[in-house]
């Protein structure tokens, strides 16, 4: 038996306790976004630290401005001379609301029957701890197995991402001699569908803004001052109402300089996946598609930019009636961008078009939440190939590259701040309800997903 092939027996015979340890981390619930779980971010850095020192790293729990950071370094082998691989996760999960449409407790994890078989329900099953799990198994399996980790490994796993990995460029350019690497190795991303594995070469950039809308002094009654006080919800939703036309085309100023189109090459293989466009949206109770008219599904989805309100409030909306003009009131707005479009770029030309259409009472205040640019992975880098190679050997079948319509902000400060391109190899699916009550991770992509880590960990370690 081959040294993989001990590895990958180990993995299998392993799989149950790897899923205990993986509950045992979703227990922890690290909201990064809500003060009141600081304390819970901290205890699961120092889950994540402990972890990965029993499997013979040097492992700590770096501070930061917000939420603590696991830095943690393995030299590899005697005389590894292969690629020095980081890899980065986070430890932070989104908030759990609504939670009464959970159908059991976020943070109590559960083993359930699904149509791919058992599956795991909890906060953070899938995005991103039951991902990051999958690196820290395989590494355990060659341990175990073969007794060693097969490569230089660095793992960076932070607890700001789901707030905007605020704290994480300043964290990576006071640390950057010890971040060094080959590349960086990133599972937080999605499978075609759950029997055809995927890397990921294209990420949208996100702009994200709150803004704020204020006229009165105080709120007003509607029937002594309607008619003549400014509304703020009224004057909001009009600014939010135009923001794209019937035809789905951005209305701010300057949207769409410099953003780039996906060539030819791009578009046939995209076409060639035959993407199912109505049972995607038939999946979540949508028939009709949004966006802009025109384009294929996946180019809207994965090359065009968007904007979509996230949020409003203002007024009242409790239960009965209450007849006010609110003081004021407010929106969150993401914008999702895709390469050549500048972030700050996007923001001001929104300011413009906000000032342009609020009349003169109107006080308004605009915040930028985030702001990240696209990226594109170069697709015939060595290391995507070598992606490609492991896991067409673990699923026997190609591997297709695709986009995501996502953001993940550390690519883009990986790259501008260490100067290292990501490779982005992940086994999530697009019903695993991300960001959403009863968030899930299927058990044979978490058990695919261990040894396709531990497959390109031998491969990367030898190229």
């Amino acid at each position: 038996m081959s040294s993989l092939d001990a590895v990958l027996a180990q993995a299998d015979a392993a799989l149950e306790r790897s899923r205990e340890r993986l509950f045992a981390l979703l227990r922890i619930p690290s909201i990064s976004a809500q003060p009141a779980h600081a304390e819970d971010c901290r205890r699961a850095a120092e889950w994540v630290r402990d972890e990965l020192a029993g499997l013979g790293f040097d492992a700590r729990v770096r501070p930061t401005r917000g939420r603590p950071v696991v830095l943690a370094h393995h030299p590899g082998p005697a005389g590894y001379a292969g690629p020095h691989i980081l890899f980065y996760g986070h430890y932070d999960v989104q908030p759990v609301d609504p939670a009464s449409l959970w159908s059991s407790p976020p943070f109590e994890p559960q083993l359930v029957d699904g149509p791919h078989g058992k599956r795991f329900v909890a906060r953070g099953a899938v995005d991103d701890k039951g991902q990051m799990m999958m690196f820290v198994e395989a590494l355990r399996a060659w341990r175990d197995a073969a007794g060693i980790i097969p490569a230089r490994v660095t793992v960076l796993v932070e607890g700001e991402e789901e707030v905007g990995s605020v704290s994480l460029a300043p964290f990576l350019a006071a640390n950057a001699d010890a971040l060094r690497a080959d590349l960086a190795l990133i599972s937080d991303t999605g499978m075609w569908d759950a029997q055809t594995p995927a890397v990921t070469t294209r990420l949208r950039g996100l702009a994200y803004v709150e803004l704020l809308v204020r006229a009165a002094s105080r709120d007003l009654h509607s029937g002594l001052f309607g008619g003549a006080a400014l509304n703020p919800i009224n004057a909001l939703t009009r600014v939010l109402g135009g923001l794209r036309d019937d035809e789905g085309r951005i209305q701010v100023p300057g949207f769409y300089d410099g953003a780039r189109e996906p060539d030819a090459a791009q578009r046939a293989e995209w076409a060639a996946l035959g993407f199912d466009e109505a049972a995607f949206l038939g999946g979540v109770g949508l028939s009709e598609p949004a966006g802009e008219r025109g384009r294929p599904a996946l180019e809207r989805l994965w090359a065009r930019p968007t904007a979509d309100v996230n949020g409003i409030w203002g007024g009242y909306a409790g239960v009965g009636s209450k007849t006010v003009i609110p003081a004021e009131a407010g929106a969150k707005i993401s914008f999702r961008l895709v390469p050549g479009q500048d972030p700050a770029t996007v923001v001001a030309g929104f300011e413009r078009f906000v000032a342009a259409r609020l009349p003169s009472d109107a006080r308004w205040e605009l915040r930028t939440l985030s702001a990240s640019p696209a990226i594109e992975v170069p697709a015939d880098s060595p290391w995507v190939r070598a992606a490609r190679d492991v896991l067409g050997e673990e699923y026997g079948r190609p591997a297709v590259l695709m986009g995501s319509g996502g953001s993940i902000p550390v690519v883009s400060s990986l790259r501008d701040v260490l100067g290292i391109d990501s490779l982005l190899m992940g086994f999530g699916l697009d019903d695993d309800q991300v960001h959403s009550p009863n968030e899930k991770f299927e058990q044979v992509c978490f058990h695919h997903g261990i040894r396709a880590h531990a497959r390109l960990l031998g491969k990367l370690a030898r190229m």
